[in-house]
């Protein structure tokens, strides 16, 4: 039998070492091999799709339709867009000089940072490996992938086929739990992204402090939904379920977090939130297959605790039932739930939604404002004039207004957070330019050299610089050809 070997600190620095080497080499900056790696992660995802849904579905029971949808699609999207529009995004981008510097040409460079280390999670463990490598690779860089051990099938999936596709000495798959983390944040990296929650984030964050390396958190955070009563009511509560309890039964760092209404509107909301969740799902949720289960115990026992509250306990208006044997929490409305409790203070990241009510809309501004910056931010409404009110008050890493997550699946827009929800954006060119550091590039002759650079200084040599800086071509003529 033979014993696994153990990957600790010295495999870590010897495997990074190799992607090094082969940074070093030059191969991996051509176009040709970017195109080659993201051309063989769309036939990965085309191939195997069966095993990436069974996969998917034995980590999360996520449905076939989510898994397709938001994990498939999604990466053969990406990967689409980064074949088609990367001779572009590789391509030095001409800027304007100054007169300063006359005659000259300035550009910007994208460059590779050299190796790079992505930190995954375990909600969409396929999107949210592959999506960052996608932008790594296109930006020409080596990639360590350390997927999240609490997705075993998926882990697995990945590290065997990333190996047979992939280059295997620019693209490695580390899987294990936090020995394994642990043993890779302790290297030098040219750039980290890590995908997960703030505690995690915190402890990346400072190890890479210990070598100056340049860090992309995806966090997460409370989201907000403000709805309106001017709305369309069926749409716009078929959006907010999709959009919580039909994207990993509410586990995703997007998922609506609260509700904040109107007193007198909230009534009717609850109405149609009931109506439409036994539409979709049924009288008996936990038998339903569209519905994820919680993706283990511990947190499935975390969300428990979150209705156990005392202060919340009396305030389910729906849903509450669970089932520990299948790690199943159906979908759950509180009302009026208190801003102490612990379903208001932490993040829920599970089927549960909290119902605020005020007595005017705008009051729900302050009460997003003062807690930390969320990922996301959602607002339902025909009222023009609050529409410009929440994009310009409310901060968050992004917004979307009538509907909900979809503001994702836009390659053009990025992704990222602000505050504590995050630092660093991808998706798109966002990706490419994420993984990439801009060098500037100045381009000048031998011709146009001016001598009032030089020493010695003088009163006429400064003049006539002041007049360069000022564009003042009159004082430059003075100072040039007469004096005064």
């Amino acid at each position: 039998m033979t014993t696994k070997k153990v990957f600790d600190g010295e495999s870590a620095e010897l495997m990074v070492q190799g992607l090094r080497e082969t940074f070093t080499s030059g191969k991996t900056k051509s176009y040709e091999w970017r195109i080659s790696q993201l051309t063989k992660i769309l036939e990965f995802t085309r191939t195997h799709e069966k095993e990436i849904v069974d996969a998917l579905h034995s980590d999360l029971t996520k449905p076939e339709f989510e898994s397709f949808i938001y994990e498939i699609c999604a990466i053969k999207s990406s990967c689409k867009f980064a074949i088609k529009e990367l001779k572009r995004w590789m391509k030095p981008e001409r800027v304007g000089a100054t007169l300063l510097t006359f005659p000259s040409t300035a550009g910007i460079v994208a460059e590779p940072f050299g190796v790079v280390l992505i930190i995954s999670t375990w909600n969409f463990p396929l999107l949210l490996c592959v999506d960052p490598v996608i932008g790594a690779i296109a930006a020409g860089n080596t990639v360590v992938l350390k997927p999240s051990e609490i997705a075993p099938a998926m882990s697995a999936l990945l590290a065997k086929y990333v190996g047979e596709y992939m280059d295997g000495s620019a693209v490695k798959v580390v899987e294990g739990g936090i020995p394994e983390t642990t043993a890779l944040l302790e290297q030098k990296w040219d750039k980290i992204l890590y995908t997960g929650n703030s505690r995690v984030g915190r402890i990346v964050m400072s190890a890479a402090a210990m070598h100056l390396t340049p860090v992309v958190l995806e966090l997460g955070g409370k989201c907000p939904v403000i709805v309106d009563s001017d709305i369309n009511l069926k749409v716009a509560v078929s959006r907010i379920i999709v959009g919580k309890w039909g994207c990993n039964n509410g586990q995703a760092c997007i998922a609506p977090d609260y509700i904040i209404t109107t007193k007198d509107f909230a009534p009717k909301l609850v109405d149609s939130l009931k109506l439409h969740l036994n539409k979709f799902y049924g009288v008996e949720p936990l038998k339903s297959n569209d519905i994820s289960r919680i993706v283990n115990s511990d947190h499935f026992n975390r969300l428990i605790k979150l209705l156990d509250d005392d202060k919340v306990s009396h305030k389910i208006v729906h849903g509450g039932q669970s089932d520990i044997k299948n790690l199943k929490i159906v979908p759950t409305i509180l009302l009026d739930v208190p801003d102490d409790s612990l379903i208001m203070s932490e993040e829920i990241f599970g089927p549960l939604l909290a119902i605020l009510t005020v007595d005017h809309l705008e009051d729900s501004f302050d009460i997003i404002n003062s807690r930390p910056k969320p990922l996301a931010a959602y607002l339902f409404t025909n009222n023009k004039k609050l529409k410009g009110k929440f994009v310009s008050e409310v901060s968050a890493g992004g917004m979307l207004i009538n509907d909900i997550s979809l503001h994702l699946s836009v390659p053009t827009l990025p992704f990222g957070g602000v505050g504590e929800s995050g630092m660093g954006a991808y998706h798109g060119k966002f990706s490419f330019d994420t993984f990439s550091h801009k060098k500037a590039v100045l381009y000048r002759s031998f011709l146009g050299d001016a001598p009032q650079r030089y020493p010695p200084y003088t009163s006429r040599k400064l003049a006539f610089l002041k007049a360069v800086l000022k564009g003042n071509f009159t004082d430059i003529f003075r100072a040039v050809f007469y004096w005064p």
